[in-house]
């Protein structure tokens, strides 16, 4: 368990460089993902979601209570300035069909758990970030579905009730099931240590969404070249830079610590795209 605990924390420290390894690994051989699709792709975002869960304690749901303003303005700012920037990019770049649908998705996702290992690296407010992640993912199966609605529902026709049901299941539901087992097993000598693991496992479960979603599109982005390639990557730090900022500046003016302003920062501007 040391050593599992030990290559998890270097899973964690290096997440970023790992996930764009196995992106690049799968771009130049794109069949060893093949196998990550459809219902296989489902049940690991549903694991994620489970490593999540039970790594949030009772403590964790008493944030909500403690600080409701704080949480609200944190959703509040993530479904709307999200979704508002994804509307604004779409427009100035001009993308087509495909590529818009996939910037809206992303953006009127909730905040992503990666969120909180940045706001404890930058020194901010892990509790508060903990508890807009999971005010965040609890509003998803109803905010997605809408905001998706009301910004690409003339691009697509958008199965809101379908995604409701979709996104409860997938989060909700194995969030739900972390926690009780969290709340249940606690206290074992055991549990902690499988604690320990669960971070680097998720990296490792995101890596393997990521190499699914780059083998299903590679004939494509080979097809298509750079060109796609330079647009998307603006569109993205687009998207995630001025998220980042405005979620900043929305903790200026509502008179945020700075440790909070950071911790509004990263739940803004990082969203769970492996839901999208």
């Amino acid at each position: 368990m040391k050593i599992l605990s030990a290559i998890s924390r270097w899973l964690t420290d290096y997440t970023s460089l790992f996930i764009l390894a196995v992106a690049a690994f799968t771009f130049f051989v794109p069949q060893s993902f093949f196998w990550v699709r459809g219902t296989v792709q489902t049940v690991i975002l549903g694991a994620i979601m489970l490593s999540m869960g039970l790594t949030l304690s009772v403590n964790d749901f008493k944030i909500l209570a403690q600080h409701p303003l704080d949480v609200l303005i944190g959703a509040l700012a993530q479904f709307i300035i999200m979704p508002g920037l994804a509307y604004l990019l779409v427009a100035v770049f001009r993308l087509d069909a495909a590529l818009s649908l996939g910037i809206l998705l992303v953006g009127c996702c909730p905040g992503g758990t990666s969120s909180n290992v940045m706001s404890y690296l930058c020194r901010g407010d892990v509790a508060l970030s903990v508890g807009m992640t999971c005010a965040s993912t609890i509003l998803a199966p109803v905010m997605t579905p809408l905001l998706l609605q009301l910004t690409a529902g003339e691009i697509v026709e958008v199965d809101a009730v379908g995604m409701f049901w979709g996104i409860l299941i997938v989060t909700i539901l194995p969030i739900t099931v972390g926690c009780v087992l969290n709340y249940r097993f606690g206290k074992s000598r055991a549990f902690p240590q499988v604690q320990s693991v669960m971070p680097g496992i998720c990296v490792v479960l995101i890596s393997l969404v990521v190499g699914g979603v780059v083998s299903t599109v590679h004939d494509e982005l080979v097809s298509r070249g750079w060109m796609l390639f330079v647009v998307t990557f603006a569109v993205v730090v687009c998207h995630n830079g001025l998220g980042y900022a405005l979620g900043y500046f929305t903790g200026r003016i509502t008179r945020f610590s700075k440790a909070k302003r950071r911790t509004l920062a990263f739940e803004v501007g990082m969203q769970n795209s492996g839901l999208g």
